[in-house]
């Protein structure tokens, strides 16, 4: 089994309001990034909410998805990332850790990452677009504990993506908007001009 860990609980505290609720060429962003994941062939999909959770759940409870909660968001995204994990330890051969606030990933992307995976065998695979990193990341059961001692101090999964680098596998994508997160309503406006173009298979 393969689970999608959709990471929702962070304060947008650079954006200014919840960003996760804010429109996306009439969709609420959370939406975007929720209705990729469900459309790949990961099994299940796991929403991590927070910050007023309550508003963010609203808007994508009718998609066929999990949700836990992190009371301890204001902790930071490494505190939503070992919840998701540690949700999952027993069952799950790997995660894809999609952020939220990137509602450009698409199913495409999604699935490139989860067949990389399962044909290279490595225990980490990030998805590339002009060979710059982006989302999804993928990381396998074998690095579940080390996931587990991330902190915001760590740099989040930057300590464990740093620390296997010679491990990790590149897939390139053909969508720029892998590299898009939204921190502030300029970048929001950048991904709508990107969705206007057709870059993400979620468009409308």
């Amino acid at each position: 089994m393969i689970t999608a860990i959709v990471l929702a609980a962070g304060e947008s505290k650079r954006f200014g309001r919840n960003k996760l609720i804010e429109p996306l060429l009439g969709k609420p962003m959370i939406r975007w990034t929720v209705e990729a994941a469900v459309n790949s062939i990961v099994d299940e999909v796991i929403v991590v909410l927070g910050f007023e959770a309550h508003k963010v759940r609203r808007v994508i409870e009718d998609l066929p998805c999990k949700f836990i909660l992190n009371k301890n968001y204001s902790a930071g995204m490494s505190s939503s990332v070992k919840l998701g994990v540690k949700q999952v330890a027993g069952k799950s051969e790997a995660v894809v850790i999609i952020p939220g606030d990137c509602p450009l990933i698409d199913e495409n992307s999604i699935n490139k990452v989860i067949e990389a995976f399962r044909e290279k065998c490595l225990p980490i695979v990030i998805a590339t677009y002009g060979g710059r990193r982006g989302h999804p990341i993928l990381i396998s059961r074998e690095l579940f504990d080390e996931v587990m001692k991330i902190s915001e101090k760590t740099f989040g999964l930057k300590y464990v993506i740093k620390k296997y680098e010679s491990k990790i596998f590149h897939v390139e994508v053909d969508n720029p908007g892998i590299l898009l997160d939204i921190d502030n309503p300029e970048d929001l406006r950048e991904a709508e001009k990107l969705a206007l173009k057709g870059v993400s298979n979620t468009l409308m």
